[in-house]
């Protein structure tokens, strides 16, 4: 049992680090609140647990080819510059109090779905790490245990998902609106940011 909430504390620190799925979900939190956030958090989990069965499979191989990695990276930098443009074009319109009722939750799911799968770094850091986590619990346990353990990746995914929806939900309770407003726009350059790296990426593999 120890071992299995090992692996799900792996799952909380690979969920951790600052990247695009933090700032968008952070964004979402605050200008819709929890559920929206918290499912669209859901759809990029659905998109990590496929990462996750492509590695496990040993299919992520066929992906290594310039073509289809170049496709990936430019269609990376579209959907975060995308979102992260229209994160600026509405941070000056958050209601402290409001929400935005006509919004529809599969729009959030899909919207979190296709930010996790066109992010080439999840490719890599999937095949990087579970591969390398895949490779040293198969030389010790059976694929039963591998699939548990897996499982325990996942969790800790989901329980940073939620609690990244609580807590940009909370923000938006508790913090006036001027500062609501900054902190969607530092997520919004973020995004921005982040698909300009993509973009630089996508054109050296044009170029060289």
């Amino acid at each position: 049992m120890g071992v299995f909430f090992s692996y799900i504390f792996l799952g909380l620190s690979l969920a951790a680090p600052i990247g695009p799925f933090n700032a968008a979900v952070l964004d979402i939190g605050i200008k819709k609140g929890f559920l929206h956030a918290w499912i669209f958090g859901w759809g990029a989990i659905l998109a990590d647990t496929i990462f996750i069965l492509l590695v496990f499979f040993g299919f992520i191989h066929f992906m290594d080819n310039s073509f289809l990695k170049t496709f990936l990276w430019l269609f990376g930098f579209f959907v975060l510059t995308y979102t992260g443009i229209e994160s600026l074009l509405s941070a000056g319109k958050i209601e402290v109090n409001g929400r935005k009722v006509n919004d529809r939750f599969v729009s959030s799911f899909f919207s979190g779905f296709i930010m996790a799968l066109s992010n080439p770094l999840s490719i890599l850091f999937w095949l990087g790490i579970y591969g390398s986590v895949i490779a040293n619990t198969a030389s010790k346990y059976d694929i039963q245990h591998l699939l548990v353990y897996s499982a325990g990746i996942l969790l800790g995914l989901v329980t940073w998902d939620f609690m990244m929806a609580i807590f940009s939900s909370t923000l938006r309770r508790y913090l006036s609106q001027p500062i609501l407003t900054g902190i969607s726009i530092i997520s919004g350059v973020s995004l921005i940011g982040i698909g300009i790296y993509f973009s630089i990426q996508a054109a050296k593999l044009l170029f060289t």
